[in-house]
């Protein structure tokens, strides 16, 4: 060994390496479950507006929203709007956008839906 090397050598380097990437690793995970939520919290959106415009399109108005809360959690804080436009019966839906854990929430997710309204023959 040289004169005046230490016999500890990098013993350790490791162990603080591992401590310096960790935040860093747990960081990138809560970047990624972020976009997974926001990703959900859209699909949700689009498929509660489209299945509420198919049941405000052949029940009415009520039958809208209660399809459009039917698969949505409450955490969600869903915001149903129904009405008709010509004979289009359209429904926007509304999600608040979940921080790491849908009850935490900020801003919003829109999503709309349309079907053709569905009238009896005279």
């Amino acid at each position: 060994m040289p004169a005046g090397r230490s016999t500890r050598g990098d013993r350790g380097q490791v162990a603080i390496e591992f401590v310096g990437t960790v935040p860093l690793i747990l960081l990138l995970v809560a970047a990624v479950w972020e976009c997974v939520l926001i990703g959900y919290a859209f699909s949700l959106a689009g498929n509660a507006a489209d299945e509420a415009a198919r049941a405000g399109a052949v029940h009415g108005g009520a039958a809208c929203a209660a399809a459009a809360r039917e698969h949505i959690g409450e955490a969600w804080n869903l915001q149903v709007d129904c009405d008709e436009a010509g004979d289009i019966y359209q429904a926007k839906v509304r999600l608040s956008i979940p921080v790491l854990h849908p009850a935490l929430n900020f801003g919003g997710i829109d999503g709309t839906g349309g079907a053709a309204l569905e009238k009896e023959a005279e």
